[in-house]
C-alpha cells in the first residue's frame, strides 16, 4: 500500500488523492478488525509507517479501492481549501494506529452478515465528469424503515477535513429480510 506518486495537478487534488488512499486503509483495516473475512483473506502491509491489512483477494480489493476512488470528485469539491500535508498525514495516521483499538471494531460480526461502505456529504458536485462518481447512489437516510443504531468509532478534525467513522446497525425493531 505504498502511496503513489502522481504528477500533481492542485494542492485540493493531492489532498483529495491522500484521502481517498487513507479511506482505502481504514476499510480494509475495519473489514479486517470485524472478521467478515477470514485471516487468511488479508495480508500485512505498511502505509504511512503503520502496520495495517491489505486484501489479499483480487474482487476485495477491487471493491473497496473503486469504491473510494468513486469518491475522488466528491472529496475534491468538498474540501477546497488548501491543507497542510504533514498536519494532515499525522492526523490520518494517528487515526490508523487507533483503529485496532476500539472496542467497537474488535467483536466480530456472526458469518452471514452483510456490509457496505456508505459516505455522506454536505453537498454534492453538480454534475459529475467522473465514471468512478457514477458507482454512487445518491440516497437519504430514510432508506430504513427505522432509524439505524449507530455505534461511534473513531473521528478526527484536521482542518478542512473532518472524518468520522461509526458502525451502523439496523434497529432491533427491523424486520430481517
Amino acid at each position: 500500500m505504498e502511496r503513489s506518486r502522481e504528477i500533481i495537478q492542485s494542492p485540493q487534488l493531492e489532498m483529495a488523492r491522500i484521502l481517498v488512499e487513507f479511506l482505502e486503509v481504514a476499510i480494509t483495516s475495519v473489514v479486517f478488525l470485524k472478521g467478515v473475512y477470514p485471516p487468511g483473506a488479508f495480508e500485512r502491509r505498511r502505509y504511512m509507517n503503520v502496520v495495517v491489512q491489505k486484501a489479499r483477494h483480487p474482487q476485495l480489493r477491487e471493491y473497496i479501492h473503486s469504491s473510494v476512488t468513486g469518491l475522488l470528485p466528491f472529496i475534491q469539491k468538498s474540501y477546497g481549501a488548501k491543507v497542510e500535508e504533514a498536519d494532515l498525514e499525522f492526523s490520518l495516521r494517528s487515526f490508523l494506529i487507533k483503529l485496532p483499538l476500539s472496542e467497537t471494531l474488535t467483536k466480530v460480526l456472526p458469518r452471514d452478515c452483510r456490509w457496505e461502505i456508505t459516505v455522506y456529504f454536505r453537498s454534492l458536485p453538480q454534475a459529475s465528469t467522473s465514471k468512478d462518481a457514477e458507482l454512487w447512489i445518491p440516497t437519504d437516510t430514510k432508506q430504513w424503515l427505522q432509524p439505524p443504531l449507530i455505534t461511534p468509532v473513531k473521528s478526527m478534525s484536521s482542518e478542512p477535513i473532518c472524518v468520522q467513522l461509526y458502525l451502523e446497525h439496523p434497529s432491533l425493531s427491523e424486520p430481517k429480510l
